[in-house]
């Protein structure tokens, strides 16, 4: 697959560079049929073919202009070790052709990104009003504090710990974490492993909320979807704009 990709680099950089140093006339650039028959006999062959196919599927992509007249000129003149281009045009043309099909392939991504929004925007209102209905109402409830960031958290029990972790500490915790419906999306505790990680590598509301226990605390909190995933959450984990509960356990502090 490395020489194969090395190869498509090849092909690809002889037919932009030639194409813009000697535009051709219009003409049809598909590969012309012809009724050849090929039969497949030794392993040689078989490489052969199957080469050819994986050029054919990485050459389907309609915002590669492909000319198949000079790609196989290409691919003659670097068997016969001949070139109608410098190393410099050829880099030159590369670099050009990174540039347009990286543009291309960004507004791609963001029509998709765009059109994705537009479909879940009513799922994303839902959810931002039912998690504003929860945080309201919950605020109220006996033992539930809010930060200033809309975070709300509730002290289950304490441990003996007298040391808080920093942005920047590791922690080890067990938690378990719920939607509003009470549905586990994820457990420590069920997969009775408990979890490591970087509090400044988290979402916001771990990075703050787990700067206010001490080891052997055990905290409920409540974190609003943009202190969590945002109104994108996580693909096939974590619906968008959603609400998290989670219960923690901080059991140290590397």
């Amino acid at each position: 697959m490395k020489y194969l990709n090395v190869l498509l680099l090849l092909l690809m950089v002889v037919t932009v560079s030639t194409a813009q140093k000697k535009p051709a006339a219009k003409k049809d650039n598909s590969p012309k049929k012809e009724n050849v028959m090929v039969e497949i006999k030794t392993v040689d062959d078989s490489v052969s073919y199957a080469i050819g196919q994986n050029l054919a599927m990485n050459l389907k992509d309609p915002n590669m202009k492909i000319n198949f007249d000079i790609l196989l000129a290409g691919m003659k003149d670097g068997l016969a070790g001949t070139s109608k281009c410098t190393p410099e045009e050829m880099q030159k043309a590369m670099m050009g052709f990174n540039d347009r099909m990286n543009a291309i392939r960004s507004e791609q991504m963001k029509a998709e990104q765009a059109r994705k929004r537009e479909e879940m925007a009513p799922l994303i209102e839902k959810n931002k009003l039912e998690g504003g209905a929860f945080l309201a109402k919950n605020k109220t409830a006996e033992g539930v504090m809010v930060t200033a960031s809309g975070l709300q958290y509730k002290v289950i029990s304490k441990g003996t710990g007298t040391v808080s972790p920093k942005d920047t500490s590791t922690v080890k915790v067990h938690y378990t974490g719920k939607f509003l419906d009470g549905k586990v999306f994820d457990s420590s505790v069920q997969r009775n492993q408990p979890a490591e990680f970087p509090l400044n590598q988290v979402i916001k509301g771990w990075t703050e909320g787990l700067q206010l226990m001490h080891v052997g605390d055990k905290f409920e909190f409540y974190i609003p979807y943009d202190l969590a995933y945002g109104e994108d959450g996580r693909e096939g984990a974590i619906p968008p704009a959603s609400l998290l509960i989670f219960e923690v356990e901080l059991l140290e502090i590397k």
